[in-house]
């Protein structure tokens, strides 16, 4: 219930105005001042739950935000502040091999299918299963403004502050990038702990 406050802020100010309106009614039609006195209470809760939502930023929120945030550097050709999100060293060492073969114009987060937090691991972690549409030609010239779209899998761990020198939260320790139908095709590439954490290809 606190997940769907925090993420779903309008559903939850939707029911709870339902739910105060069938009270208020039940006590017009009864007279039962106990109704009247939960209706308003229910009325009162509907500010409370924005202000919760304002307040608590969930999991899957702070990834969302960390994915469009990286998406922004990326299109800005920004590979530092792309990379600094990286927190494996193999990872981030194989996605610097690869931005830097490529200018984006475009990259854009297209949908997020899903974020998964998983249970059970410490630190914690997440499966991501998205897609994006970039815009990118080639420094080597054999491509120019080429606008794909792809299937984008990622890792995230959750770090502590004492473990991680950018004062703790979510990075990436592997992803993959595959056609957004079908298996991998000769763009493909995959670095990271991505096999066995649940991510469907």
């Amino acid at each position: 219930m606190l997940q769907l406050i925090a993420e779903q802020p309008m559903i939850t100010a939707l029911m709870l105005a339902v739910l105060a309106a069938a009270l208020l009614f039940g006590w017009l039609q009864t007279g039962r001042k106990q109704l009247a006195i939960i209706g308003l209470v229910c009325l009162l809760l509907i500010p409370i739950a924005w202000f919760v939502s304002d307040w608590w930023v969930t999991d899957r929120e702070q990834i969302a935000r960390l994915i469009h945030d990286t998406a922004d550097a990326i299109e800005a050709n920004d590979h530092e502040k792309a990379l600094a999100v990286i927190g494996d060293p193999s990872t981030r060492q194989q996605a610097a091999a690869e931005l830097p073969q490529w200018i984006f114009t475009q990259a854009d987060v297209g949908s997020i299918r899903r974020i998964r937090i998983i249970e059970n691991t410490a630190p914690k972690q997440a499966d991501v299963d998205m897609i994006v549409k970039v815009e990118v030609s080639s420094k080597r010239g054999g491509m120019q403004n080429i606008r794909v779209p792809r299937r984008l899998l990622l890792t995230f761990e959750k770090r502590s502050t004492d473990n991680n020198k950018t004062g703790g939260g979510w990075v990436v320790v592997g992803y993959q990038h595959l056609p957004v139908v079908g298996g991998p095709d000769g763009f493909s590439t995959s670095a990271g702990p991505l096999g066995g954490k649940g991510l469907n290809q």
